[in-house]
């Protein structure tokens, strides 16, 4: 399972001697003209007082230190009963950029440590506080299925890391700790072997999160603890003949019939909700993909492939969050949970199928089997559950990280104002989007002799994949304010760097919350 995560606090009243509780202080330091700097402030002058440090002899001590981002030195200090370490934090210009990237490195320099940590940080806008108390969690990510007798798990189970901030960041603190908490379920959910992670065990996860979601918010409002389907979230499972009328996702699903597809309906509607506005969030949830009869090749492609369903991860974490976000907005997520399997009842090239709504497609290559179950939630949710917004999250094409890397996630959209701004909360808070065009001249791409679409392009060679699923996809929305996010790129890491981990991401969770929480 994973590690134990950092527990946030904020601090009152210190005296001299409450310093001597931490095991560690960090003090920021910016990068100077002429050496670095520590900032003026009244905690950080009472820390360099209580342990005899002087400003000006520590670049005597240590003159390849410069202060900037990610840049940590360690200062070993006796206190009064013990050694506390002082590690002087480089956060150089002191842009939101580098907070984000020294609460990274801090995060990962008391990893696992289970220490106290009396952060002297004094941020000067809520962005720098939101990013670098965020990348001080999401660094300190890890999971694992390693045995109680594992030296490694020994080794780095020593409890969570307690993190104290001055009082006047408490709304940072409470913030981030939200933030930081949705991507780490997102990121347990992602990182289940898919042998555990099948679509029943997808809403049976969801469920556990709704029940405890509405737990704590009961608890916390003094109305007792909730059930799992509360006045704010409720939940709904369909499988089996349910799903009849569910084309794509049957197509896949039916690939692995012990276990079927789900289609998981998570909803936030508190009491008197019914004028808000509302926003679809579909998510693509493929617990396992081998590319089907397809096969992907080379093997080496199929083993990150427990992470398809990151897509669905997202969205479900970021609804469930909304019991504390409590925007004036209701919230349905439609994940659209499969595992694409080789067996005698996969669907092969040259099927055709009818989508949700009666649209039928020609399959032509099984490993495109994102837009099939995507396109059925999307239907669905034009045609009964009237969106203001509908937004589909996916790990949906190699394409989109050939131009875009693992930065960017491929956005989609015909509403550029609503692009916009997904783009600006995406780069303020760490998960960045890029407005893509959708080039209706490659529309003709998805002409079928035998069917309303080919679900693949493969009619003309305008290469584009990425653009060609966003507009196979776009048949399915009517008329709608749709946006189609590809994080096929940013959801997976091939390793630890700054606050992503190796594995899946997160990615989306955080993006998602701050546009929802935008809206009311």
């Amino acid at each position: 399972m994973h590690l134990p995560q950092p527990q946030f606090h904020n601090f009152g009243e210190l005296a001299d001697n409450d310093l001597e509780k931490f095991d560690v202080i960090s003090i920021p330091v910016w990068c100077g003209v002429e050496a670095p700097q520590i900032p003026q402030d009244a905690l950080i002058d009472r820390v360099l007082k209580f342990c005899e440090l002087d400003r000006d002899e520590l670049w005597k001590l240590y003159p390849e230190f410069s202060g900037k981002a990610k840049e940590i030195v360690r200062v070993p200090v006796r206190g009064r009963k013990k050694l506390i370490r002082v590690l002087l934090v480089g956060v150089g210009g002191g842009s939101r950029e580098d907070f984000r990237k020294a609460g990274a490195s801090l995060g990962r320099n008391i990893l696992g440590s289970g220490y106290r940590l009396l952060n002297a940080v004094n941020f000067t806008s809520h962005d720098q506080a939101i990013a670098h108390i965020m990348a001080l969690s999401l660094s300190q990510y890890g999971w694992n299925l390693k045995s109680k007798d594992s030296a490694d798990k020994k080794k780095r189970a020593k409890g969570s890391t307690s993190i104290w901030f001055a009082p006047e960041f408490s709304e940072q603190v409470a913030r981030a700790s939200l933030l930081a908490n949705a991507v780490w379920q997102t990121r347990d959910l992602i990182h289940t072997p898919s042998n555990i992670k099948t679509p029943e065990w997808m809403g049976d996860e969801a469920k556990r999160l709704v029940r405890q979601a509405n737990s704590a918010h009961g608890a916390h409002s003094g109305q007792g603890a909730q059930g799992a389907n509360s006045a704010s979230l409720s939940i709904t499972v369909k499988k089996g003949s349910q799903l009849k009328e569910f084309g794509g996702l049957n197509a896949v699903g039916n690939s692995s019939p012990e276990a079927g597809p789900r289609l998981i309906e998570v909803r936030y509607a508190p009491v008197g909700s019914e004028k808000w506005p509302h926003v679809v969030l579909v998510g693509k949830g493929i617990t396992f993909d081998t590319g089907g009869i397809s096969l992907k090749r080379p093997y080496d492609l199929m083993i990150p492939m427990k992470s398809d369903m990151a897509g669905a991860a997202a969205v479900l974490t970021a609804t469930v969050a909304m019991v504390q976000v409590q925007p004036k907005v209701r919230v349905t997520a439609l994940l659209m949970c499969a595992q694409n399997m080789i067996s005698g009842t996969a669907q092969r090239p040259s099927d055709v199928i009818t989508q949700y709504g009666g649209t039928t497609v020609e399959i032509i290559n099984t490993d495109a089997e994102g837009r099939l179950v995507l396109a059925d939630g999307l239907a669905l949710a034009d045609r009964k559950l009237e969106p203001d917004y509908l937004v589909d999250v996916a790990t949906l094409t190699g394409s989109a990280s050939i131009g875009l890397g693992k930065q960017y996630a491929a956005m989609y959209s015909r509403n550029r104002s609503l692009a916009a701004t997904l783009a600006t909360i995406g780069e303020r808070i760490g998960d960045r989007v890029w407005h893509m065009p959708l080039v209706d001249d490659y529309a003709t791409s998805l002409t079928s002799t035998i069917a309303d679409l080919n679900h693949d392009a493969s009619a003309k060679k305008f290469q584009g994949g990425s653009i060609t699923a966003a507009l196979f996809l776009e048949n399915f929305v009517g008329d709608r304010n749709w946006v189609h996010l590809d994080i096929a790129g940013p959801a997976r890491s091939d390793s630890d760097t700054g606050e992503v981990i190796k594995g899946g991401t997160g990615f989306g969770t955080r993006l998602l919350i701050e546009w929802l929480a935008s809206l009311s």
